[in-house]
């Protein structure tokens, strides 16, 4: 499936020179806000189309397809050209010249040592703006380092933030956040800066790394600890310093988080949507700021009566008080969340060989612009051909050229 798009970045061309997820991630979502992105890959394809378990799960689809790779790559074009050559490095700069954008997420040196670096590239191209994706940033002694993103998670602190008190191992999140993360931090590099190439007329090189984005993530708790010392990330349920700042489960055992910063705002109402009248008179459990270390007594009380009614009785009662709260879902739960539905958080796309599936939209809503999803992501070398000839003036003596040389498929 394949349309015209009028989103914001409508007549931006991208290179997208990546790899796994991190960089992939970025150049994707350029191409659901409109930009033309042409995925250069290796003759022997992106290691992430190899990928056939991702959390000792299979993400194997029909076509030689998979999960993974179609998650990273959707809105693109693809081309297969060895940059090793001389005839692949033509090529490549050849898109260079007309490009807008060039993403890569190699390790440092990678760049340098095939003609790809951002001071060679320049020279092609002043207005070029060159986003460059690293583990651990480009300056220092691991600079060099390889990462993924158990890497960045656990340089970065976010393990130790996920990680419940007691827990003997370190506990990971789940679906490479580190490198979600660092592609969306990358993205927001590139539109920076070309929103100062149209101001200043010049390209420029962003770099971000799985620590840089990593530790954003985690930014209000860095902030914070650099200005006053250290902050735990993960309370004790049953240790609340605020029980309205905590999780229950309801009747048919699913979680309720509430979450409700100002207790002496809400505590009335909240004792008394519970049923819980007669704590309002009790000298200690009665005011929620002076808990302090009978904070377990009252969790005991509080997980009793939540155990009284489902989610939907307690929800029908919190939403009239003007609560915060949210019922505790999985990933899989989503496409039957009925905001997601009413928000377009998720869409059909008719994909060419897998038929009608479901994916995740663009997180932001442009009320002028849309984002969209209009291609699936490409089989390797899928567009070669025709970009050579249609965009680049090659012809096809020089296609079988190339080919002779081992530059393309």
């Amino acid at each position: 499936m394949t349309e015209e798009s009028n989103g914001p970045l409508k007549g931006i061309k991208v290179l997208d020179w990546t790899m796994w997820q991190f960089g992939p991630v970025a150049s994707s979502m350029l191409g659901d806000m409109g930009a033309d992105v042409i995925k250069i890959e290796a003759l022997d394809g992106d290691v992430g189309r190899a990928l056939a378990r991702f959390n000792n799960q299979m993400v194997t689809l029909e076509g030689d397809r998979n999960a993974y790779f179609e998650t990273c790559n959707r809105n693109k074009r693809g081309i297969a050209i060895d940059l090793k050559t001389e005839e692949g490095r033509e090529i490549a700069y050849r898109l260079v010249k007309d490009a807008d954008v060039l993403i890569e997420n190699f390790r440092n040196g990678v760049a340098e040592r095939l003609g790809m670096d951002f001071e060679t590239l320049k020279k092609i191209n002043p207005r070029l703006v060159y986003g460059s994706a690293s583990g651990f940033g480009p300056k220092g002694p691991d600079a060099e380092l390889p990462s993924l993103d158990g890497c960045g998670q656990a340089r970065a602190g976010l393990m130790m933030s996920a990680t419940p008190p007691g827990a003997e191992v370190p506990n990971r999140v789940a679906a490479a956040v580190s490198d979600q993360m660092g592609g969306i931090t990358l993205c927001l590099g590139v539109m920076g800066a070309l929103m100062a190439r149209d101001r200043e007329g010049i390209g420029q090189k962003v770099e971000v790394s799985h620590l840089s984005s990593t530790m954003w993530l985690q930014g209000l708790f860095v902030g914070m600890t650099l200005l006053g010392g250290a902050y735990s990330s993960v309370v004790e349920r049953t240790k609340p310093r605020n029980p309205m700042v905590n999780l229950y489960q309801d009747k048919d055992g699913e979680w309720i988080q509430m979450m409700n910063p100002q207790p002496a705002r809400y505590w009335k109402d909240f004792v008394k949507a519970m049923g819980l009248d007669y704590l309002l008179d009790d000298p200690v459990l009665g005011d929620p700021e002076q808990v302090g270390d009978h904070g377990t007594e009252l969790v005991e009380i509080l997980d009793k009566q939540f155990a009284t009614k489902t989610f939907k009785e307690w929800d029908a009662i919190f939403r009239k008080l003007g609560f915060i709260y949210a019922k505790v879902q999985t990933v899989a739960d989503l496409k039957d969340d009925v905001q997601v539905i009413a928000n377009d958080y998720i869409v059909d796309f008719d994909h060419p060989v897998l038929g009608t599936v479901q994916m995740c939209n663009f997180p932001v809503a442009f009320s002028e612009t849309p984002a969209s999803i209009r291609r699936e992501a490409p089989e390797l070398g899928q567009h070669t051909e025709a970009i050579l000839i249609d965009e680049l003036g090659y012809d096809w003596d020089d296609i079988a050229r190339f080919q002779e040389a081992g530059a393309i498929l």
